[in-house]
């Protein structure tokens, strides 16, 4: 098995309609078993970070005509949505200290040392040898994966848009009605403009609300790594992350999709077919 077949899946259309890519960094759920093995947390606790099923809920992706690459790597064995060096001293043994980067401090660098509730991962600390092994197995090809995709899209459709898909706590929104009603059920971030043009974001804000979603920019996510590094709007490279309240769709006590599942699959599948169609070319071209 290659690094790239462990580290994503990558679910092409047949036929490619406009630069729409969806990417998933955070759904992956295949666990090594030495790190099962490792870790202070059971086996339920350690997927308490994970973006659980957000996957599936983007998987007519390709068919609509649009790729879909999805990490198969956990969040917490490393983290896709976070810079390469993002490395934390108090995890990595031997590792030097950076710049003052909050992320790292609150144990949430590339190779996390907590999970959600600032859960602890580890007993101690791991070899700076291994915490590199995961980068060049997991973090390099995903990104490399990636940017081919972005640079593919802005080639062929003169422009790339990559809806960075995630999932949120309810917990994390419960008070952000900010007193005028109730907190939104999805949150973009285009980290207040400087990783995607307002005509593209104000569509899919639009193809959001259209579905009946209560949507809001920026808080309390305004988007990571991902976001920052592959933003440029003036290349015509626009990325967009867009958090989903877990709570729409899953039973975030036991990490099982609720009886609602299927509902929010399909009402996704039509925002997603929205997206798309906004940015479709005249001539669709054949996926390679």
């Amino acid at each position: 098995m290659t690094a790239e077949t462990v580290a994503y899946d990558l679910f092409l259309p047949e036929i490619r309609r406009s630069g729409v890519i969806f990417a998933s960094p955070h759904s992956g759920r295949d666990y090594p078993q030495a790190f099962l093995q490792a870790t202070v947390l059971d086996r339920h606790a350690i997927r308490s970070s994970e973006d659980a099923f957000v996957d599936r809920l983007y998987s007519a992706a390709p068919r609509l005509g649009a790729p879909l690459l999805c990490a198969r790597v956990p969040r917490a064995y490393v983290d896709l949505n976070r810079g390469a060096d993002e490395f934390d001293p108090a995890l990595i043994a031997n590792a030097r200290p950076g710049g003052h980067n909050p992320r790292v401090s609150s144990g949430l660098g590339v190779i996390p040392r907590v999970v959600s509730n600032a859960r602890p991962i580890y007993r101690g600390k791991i070899p700076a040898a291994e915490a590199a092994a995961r980068i060049t197995d997991y973090w390099e090809p995903y990104h490399a994966r990636l940017r081919a995709l972005l640079d593919e899209s802005r080639a062929r459709f003169g422009e790339a848009i990559l809806i960075d898909c995630h999932s949120m706590p309810h917990e994390a929104i419960a008070h952000h009605g900010g007193g005028r009603g109730s907190p939104p059920d999805v949150v973009l971030g285009d980290r207040f403009g400087a990783s995607a043009g307002a005509a593209v974001v104000e569509r899919i804000e639009a193809a959001f609300a259209a579905a009946g979603l209560r949507v809001a920019r920026n808080a309390p996510f305004a988007g990571a790594y991902i976001a920052q590094t592959y933003g440029w709007p003036s290349r015509r490279q626009h990325v967009v992350q867009v958090e989903i309240d877990r709570a729409l769709y899953m039973d975030e006590a036991t990490i099982r999709p609720s009886a609602d599942f299927a509902a929010v699959q399909a009402l996704i599948e039509g925002v997603m077919a929205e997206i798309v169609a906004a940015h479709a070319t005249d001539l669709p071209l054949a996926a390679e």
